[in-house]
């Protein structure tokens, strides 16, 4: 069954319950659409892509600020049998320019945001052939989202699509390289929906309070374990401490994914007095989970202490594997916080040596997995595809070691372990260890070149607001590391993640590697 007639069951069976809901609390906004609406307004944009001469195997991108109309544009892509192809809003216009023409996007669905970037774009050598602005209002050389579906049919149109048919592309992160296009399946799509449902359990009466960007699988992938149930959904733009706790409150959220930063900002705001737990209802909040990057465990133990009833789970995935699910810590094991888990249902895990031969628990190797969700490919690379894609199995680039219970742990990006003087340091472990310390918001470690050593190992600080530190101070709190892996140097400087949480090592690197330094305030 292709995903979306998923939707398509929802407005039947559950016709007037709400399933989306829009809060910007800086605006002071908020909207809702039911089942129905939802799927009427997909089904709309599918006859009005379809007038304009999108067909099966088209590729349609989507440039978009969370909002109340993402997801029905999403679904009316694929309702048409063409690709959806999301785009991350961070790109500069360059980007989206290259992006859009690597795919061979037929059309361009994309929000206010983001109209100087495409007034670059239009008639400047891209492919594009129809624009459409999700805005109230007008811009040259577009058509209006709102004039376009008015009058469109509301019926879902007549195009035959196959569980093996393309569904969309995913730009990766970038945060580690040129961003490459990976197809996926209606297959990988719904393998996501069932594995998420599996994992966390959501039923009718749950309500899942999305943050994060929906351009990325980790956040749409998620919600899949509501769509797969009719539970509803809360689309929340914002992310301070406040605008969350508001949300679960008000809205009676059950279900919160965060990303590090914002759990490590919410801890701080109640620390600091900033925001009261009293002043909110949160009793049904039942579930938090963590995905995209490293967990500290530090972190966790924290979150309980201040949320102790909360069931908690680590998810791990990559767009790759449509998103999270394929290596997840399990509901029941919160005594394992540290480790990213294991298989995830439906999914296979192997750590290898560089060769492909499993290792045995407790050395360290590459993360390799095996499952419904892993991608069809890049498009149109077979090289890279080839590269990452061996007898069914997806190697992630990551590194990992699996203890004797067979709990995965999590130890680095291949790209991003620092070689010292023939020593392998995984500065995950180090960034673990700093985390710690009572006075650090976020840390960020990263080789910096040295002519004896080949490399040192240097540690990005961005202090918790309010207090004071010094290098010479971080440097004694890592006596208790083995010598070659403390750092050689602090720096104290904003940690950069990109908006799904990962820390942007290469801008680091470019920024600070090659400079002489000694301590940075």
């Amino acid at each position: 069954m292709p995903i979306t007639e998923m939707l398509s069951l929802n407005a039947k069976i559950y016709p007037h319950e709400v399933s989306l809901i829009e809060r910007d609390p800086a605006a002071n906004i908020r909207r809702e659409i039911t089942w129905l609406e939802f799927d009427h307004m997909a089904n709309q944009l599918a006859h009005a892509l379809i007038d304009r001469g999108i067909k099966p195997g088209d590729k349609v991108a989507i440039l978009m600020m969370n909002c109340l109309e993402w997801l029905p544009v999403y679904f009316g892509i694929l309702k048409t049998g063409a690709l959806a192809v999301p785009l991350n809003f961070r790109f500069t216009a360059s980007d989206i320019k290259k992006c859009l023409n690597t795919a061979g996007a037929k059309t361009l669905i994309f929000g206010p945001e983001f109209k100087e970037r495409i007034e670059n774009i239009i008639d400047n050598g891209c492919c594009v052939e129809n624009y459409i602005f999700v805005e109230d209002g007008s811009m040259p050389g577009t058509e209006n989202f709102f004039h376009v579906i008015k009058d469109a049919p509301t019926h879902c149109p007549d195009i035959s699509i196959t569980d093996d048919q393309d569904a969309a592309l995913y730009f990766t992160s970038g945060t580690t390289g040129v961003p490459k296009p990976i197809l996926l399946t209606h297959a990988n799509l719904v393998s996501a929906c069932i594995t998420e449902n599996h994992h966390h359990l959501q039923t009718r009466e749950d309500n899942f309070l999305c943050i994060p960007p929906l351009y990325h699988t980790g956040a749409k992938m998620h919600w899949f374990g509501s769509l797969i149930v009719g539970s509803k959904a809360v689309i929340l733009k914002g992310v301070k401490p406040q605008y969350i706790l508001e949300a679960v409150s008000q809205e009676q959220a059950t279900i919160v994914w965060l990303l590090v930063p914002w759990a490590q900002d919410i801890l701080d705001a109640i620390e600091s007095g900033e925001v009261k737990l009293e002043d909110y209802k949160l009793d049904q909040w039942r579930l938090m989970h963590i995905g995209a990057q490293p967990v500290p465990p530090s972190l966790i133990k924290r979150w309980r202490k201040y949320f102790p009833n909360q069931a908690y789970d680590t998810n791990y995935g990559l767009s790759e594997s449509t998103g999270p699910g394929c290596v997840h810590l399990g509901l029941e094991n919160i005594h394992k916080v540290g480790a990213i888990g294991k298989p995830g249902y439906n999914w296979q895990a192997k750590i290898v040596d560089k060769n492909g031969n499993e290792l045995p628990p407790g050395q360290t190797g590459e993360l390799i997995v095996k499952g419904p969700g892993v991608m069809k490919g890049y498009y149109n690379n077979e090289e890279e595809t080839n590269r990452v894609l061996k007898d069914g199995w997806l190697y992630t680039g990551d590194m990992a070691r699996q203890d004797t219970e067979g709990f995965i742990y999590l130890v680095d990006r291949k790209k991003d372990i620092i070689i010292s003087g023939g020593e392998n340091i995984f500065p995950v472990e180090v960034e673990d260890f700093l985390q710690e310390h009572e006075d650090i918001k976020d840390v960020a470690v990263i080789g910096m070149p040295d002519d004896r050593l080949g490399e040192i190992p240097v540690a990005v600080v961005e202090p918790k607001p309010g207090r004071q530190l010094e290098e010479s101070a971080i440097l004694e709190f890592c006596k208790t590391l083995p010598r070659y892996k403390r750092p050689r140097k602090i720096i104290f400087d904003r940690v950069p993640r990109n908006p799904t949480g990962k820390i942007e090592k290469p801008v680091l690197r470019e920024k600070w590697c090659g400079k002489s330094i000694s301590v940075f305030i």
